[in-house]
Parts: C-alpha cells; sequence; structure tokens
C-alpha cells in the first residue's frame, strides 16, 4: 500500500489542527503557507474530512477549521481510511495461494495496527528537535 498526497497532506491538515486545539479555527491558507502546499488541493482534501465528521468548518472573517472530535479520539487510520480507502497492501488478497495470503494479512494486520494506534494527538505532540535515535556514521 502507498500513501498518496492525499493521506499524506490529510495527515498534515489535521496535525496542525491538533497543534491549535482549543484555539479557534485554522484557515487552510494558514496551514499551506506554513508547509508550502496548495491551498486548492487543500480544500479538496478537507471535504472528505469535513463528511467524515473529523473536522467542522467554521464560517465567517474569523471562520476556518477545526477538529470534530478530540486529537486523542483521532487515528491516523482514521484520516488514511477517509482519503485512501481500506488499508491493504495488494488487491485480491482472497485469490492468492495461502503461504501468499497469510504474508499479506500479517503486513495488513502490522499497518492498521500502527495507523490505528497512533493519535493525531501523539503525532502534534512529537517535537522536531532535530535530535535522532538512529547512529551517524561519518567517512
Amino acid at each position: 500500500m502507498k500513501i498518496s498526497t492525499k493521506g499524506r497532506y490529510g495527515l498534515t491538515i489535521m496535525i496542525e489542527l491538533a497543534k491549535r486545539h482549543g484555539e479557534g479555527p485554522t484557515s487552510l491558507k494558514t496551514i499551506a503557507q506554513q508547509h508550502e502546499l496548495s491551498e486548492h488541493y487543500l480544500e479538496q482534501l478537507v471535504a472528505p474530512l469535513r463528511n467524515g465528521g473529523l473536522v467542522r468548518s467554521i464560517r465567517g472573517a474569523y471562520g476556518g477549521y477545526v477538529l470534530g472530535h478530540e486529537p486523542s479520539d483521532i487515528t491516523a487510520g482514521d484520516i488514511i481510511r477517509i482519503l485512501e480507502g481500506p488499508i491493504s497492501p495488494v488487491e485480491g488478497i482472497e485469490d492468492e495461494e495461502p503461504a501468499k495470503r497469510e504474508l499479506w494479512i500479517r503486513i495488513r494486520d502490522a499497518v492498521k495496527e500502527v495507523l490505528d494506534n497512533t493519535t493525531i494527538e501523539d503525532l502534534a505532540s512529537h517535537s522536531d528537535d532535530g535530535e535522532s535515535d538512529a547512529y551517524m556514521f561519518y567517512i
């Protein structure tokens, strides 16, 4: 399964709304400028998120979008399923021979586990301080 820009940018919208949760509406223009993304494209992505109840729109001069639920109640899986569809590494798993079917199911279940146990609150609170747990090798 390859996550397209729909899923990636949809997560960006939701993370930004989670960072500003409780501060009032945030415009898509603000998010687009901050991440150097197309505001028009974000408008297309926010519609299914709104229809799915993950965001609410606020009208008016100081309007924008707010989360439809608490950040701790919205998972990455919720967002990806709305924007990308069902989570599956390959199509037609049921038609595969048993050994391969078992592999695809295990991969699907592992991806679902990560997405369904990662909330946007987790993602919004993750600080990017430039430090990494990975080793740095110099040549």
